[in-house]
């Protein structure tokens, strides 16, 4: 992803839901990128939840992979 780009949060789940929707949309050429803002992590604790943000220019290219994704109970 370029500099500039208009980030879109698509996703929100678990980190092993999130890497594997994310492996899925890079298979279809879409950049993704995983944040995890939990504080948390000094405390040997796992974030509750992680959030995938794509290019708002990717997202309709990226809704039937991501509708498909939450249908068929991936997360």
């Amino acid at each position: 992803m370029k500099k500039g780009d208009n980030l879109i949060k698509v996703f929100t789940g678990s980190e092993f839901s999130v890497f594997l929707l994310k492996a899925k949309l890079e298979d279809i050429g879409i950049s993704a990128i995983v944040r995890n803002d939990f504080n948390g992590a000094f405390l040997g604790t796992i974030s509750p939840a992680v959030d995938l943000f794509i290019n708002e220019s990717d997202l309709e290219k990226a809704e039937p992979l991501i509708k498909e994704f939450l249908q068929n109970d991936e997360v």
